[in-house]
């Protein structure tokens, strides 16, 4: 009976940990549902070409206070994308390559993005460098301390300024967003989330 009740127990205690998992169904990319004081809004993918070659999974994470704020009752109405854009409160966003990918193809797709972003978009874009398959970027605003970007586990000075921020999180959230099944997957847990 013993052997039997030690697997069950150890059983009990690892399923609600994988639960906080959600992942990207089309690539199998895991993210945490929580990250400190943020919860995970939604997940996408990024493809490429007409042959929709996977590039990146993308999980967008939001301050809880913002979804308990600004955001509450928003859920698939196009506020809630004005808010996720230019709202100043901590939100991120973490992409999980699962290709690699160089330094100018990363480059190049934010710029086209990006342009006329202001004169602190190069400096921006420089931070990003070939990125391999399995390493991720993770891009974040937070209210009085500015851009923050991570590349491969380098952490990048912060710049601070809201334009470029909210043009960033435009790629995804704007209206061109750069795919649009990504824009809506982001927000894909707004109706549980954001009631």
């Amino acid at each position: 009976m013993k052997c039997l009740l030690v697997p069950l127990i150890a059983l009990s205690l690892i399923a609600p940990a994988l639960a906080q998992d959600i992942a990207e169904l089309k690539s199998g990319t895991k993210f945490a549902a929580k990250d400190a004081d943020t919860s995970l809004l939604g997940v996408g993918l990024r493809t490429k070409t007409f042959a929709k070659v996977k590039v990146y999974a993308i999980g967008l994470y939001v301050a809880d206070s913002a979804i308990a704020g600004p955001l509450k009752g928003k859920a698939g109405s196009s506020e809630l994308y004005q808010q996720l854009v230019a709202g100043d409160f901590k939100k991120k966003v973490v992409m999980k390559f699962v290709r690699n990918a160089s330094a100018s193809q990363i480059q190049d797709a934010f710029r086209e993005s990006l342009k006329g972003s202001g004169s602190k978009t190069d400096e921006w874009l420089a931070y990003f460098n070939d990125i391999r398959s399995g390493q991720e970027c993770v891009i974040g605003w937070t209210p009085g301390v500015g851009l923050e970007t991570k590349v491969a586990g380098t952490e990048k000075a912060t710049i601070n300024d809201k334009a470029l921020a909210s043009a960033i999180f435009g790629i995804w959230l704007g209206d061109k967003p750069i795919q649009d099944d990504i824009k809506k997957d982001l927000v894909a847990r707004g109706g549980e989330l954001l009631k």
